[in-house]
Order: C-alpha cells, then sequence, then structure tokens
C-alpha cells in the first residue's frame, strides 16, 4: 500500500473561518489540503463566529502562544431583548427583557465601563475546565458551576451602528476574553438581556484582514499544484517527508 505523502512545512497561513466550523475542524481540514505533518492554530474561534484564524505549520507552531498574546480584533452583533444559554445563536432561548429607549451617548457611556483592565466572569459554554472536565459538557448536561471572574483586558470599544433593537461594536482585546460575555454584559448594563447573532474576528497576531483567505479560494489552487497552494503561507519551507 502507498504511503501517504506528507510535507514539512514551516508557515503561516491567515485563514478566513467560515461560520458553524469549530477551529479544530477547520485546523483539520487545512492540514489535510495542505498535506501538513505538524499545525496549530492561534486563538480559537467559536463555531458560529467567522474571520481570522492564523493556522500554523511546523516550526512556526512554536510561535502560536507568543502570537496568542498579541491583540484581537472583533466585530459583534449584538441583539438585545432575548438572552440565550450560549451568549449567542448557537443557544436556546432563556429570558426576554423590554429593551429600554437609549441613543449614542448612552451606548459610548457603558461601553466606557468596559474599557481597560476589567474582570470578566467566563460563561458556561466554554472550554475552560472544571475538575478535569470542559465547562461546555456540564452545561450541556444542564450542570451550572460557579465561575470566578477573571482579569480582562480591552483595548479598545466602539459603537459601529445601533438600531433600538440591535448594536453593532468593534473591540480590541487581549487574550482570554470573551466577546459573548462582553455583549450580554453591555446588554445588562442598558437594563436589558442580549445574545451575538455575529461576530467576526478581524484581525490577530500581527495580521491584517486584508491577507485572510478562504477555504475555497486555497482548494482551488490545491487542484492546480503544490507550489501554487503553499505561496499563500508566510515564512515559507517545504521539505519532503516521504511517500
Amino acid at each position: 500500500m502507498q504511503k501517504k505523502e506528507v510535507y514539512e512545512i514551516n508557515g503561516i497561513l491567515v485563514f478566513d473561518k467560515p461560520e458553524h466550523m469549530s477551529s479544530n475542524f477547520a485546523l483539520q481540514k487545512v492540514k489535510r489540503l495542505f498535506k501538513a505533518k505538524k499545525a496549530g492554530y492561534v486563538g480559537t474561534l467559536d463555531p458560529f463566529a467567522t474571520g481570522m484564524l492564523p493556522i500554523c505549520f511546523g516550526k512556526a507552531t512554536k510561535l502560536v502562544e507568543r502570537l496568542h498574546e498579541e491583540p484581537k480584533s472583533y466585530r459583534a452583533h449584538l441583539r438585545l431583548g432575548v438572552s440565550t444559554t450560549t451568549g449567542d445563536t448557537e443557544g436556546e432561548y432563556i429570558d426576554e427583557k423590554p429593551i429600554p429607549t437609549f441613543n449614542l451617548d448612552d451606548l459610548n457611556k457603558i461601553l466606557q465601563k468596559f474599557t481597560g483592565d476589567i474582570m470578566q466572569v467566563p460563561p458556561m459554554y466554554s472550554a475552560i475546565k472544571h475538575q478535569g472536565q470542559p465547562l461546555y459538557k456540564l452545561a450541556r448536561m444542564g450542570q451550572t458551576i460557579e465561575r470566578p471572574a477573571r482579569p480582562a483586558k480591552i483595548y479598545e470599544l466602539k459603537i459601529i451602528s445601533y438600531t433600538p433593537s440591535e448594536i453593532v461594536f468593534e473591540a480590541v482585546c487581549g487574550k482570554g476574553v470573551y466577546i459573548r460575555t462582553l455583549g450580554e454584559d453591555i446588554a445588562n448594563a442598558l437594563n436589558t438581556s442580549g445574545h451575538l447573532v455575529a461576530l467576526r474576528r478581524l484581525y490577530c497576531a500581527g495580521f491584517k484582514e486584508s491577507e485572510l483567505l478562504t477555504f475555497n479560494s486555497i482548494e482551488g489552487d490545491a487542484n492546480n499544484d503544490f507550489t501554487t497552494l503553499t505561496k499563500h503561507l508566510k515564512q515559507l519551507d517545504i521539505k519532503p517527508i516521504g511517500v
């Protein structure tokens, strides 16, 4: 039986993760496409979220933790009036509250409260572990565990647009910040409830949004030849391992 073709690839792909795909599934799909021996990603994105998911190959995987320390930017769409179990569209509706009248000044004052060094309670639907079990697994079993607030860094928050029932905001933040929770906290500060209906990571690890590549675009190059495919990698170095 012929051995699977595998390559020692060293570089970074600035991948545009699509909606309804886990970060790990995206990693494995891209890894197979590049026939790479080793790969890892920078900063987990929720399945419903889209946007920048840098995928590091080979020696570049040593940079994952350092790149994860870099600031990240997100654009979030916050629907007011209804909260969900997950803080986004993946969960079930659990609470409905009336939406008060507000203006841009009201929103900016609220955003100031969440800018800088803050404390944030992580959501139950997260990968944080409790006695060896990820919280999201306990949440799926109907359990709620008390979570201590954690330090979080929000460098910048700004309103992009708003209607009486939805707010679009952008956040520049440090690692470990849950934008779903931030959205819920903003809604609570408005004396209502809310959940995210869209979330997109605009940049992280120092890469620009203009550098993003979709799976369809790189898959098309894979159908041509391997050299065309690997031109998309930063700091590229290829060494065949065997066939």
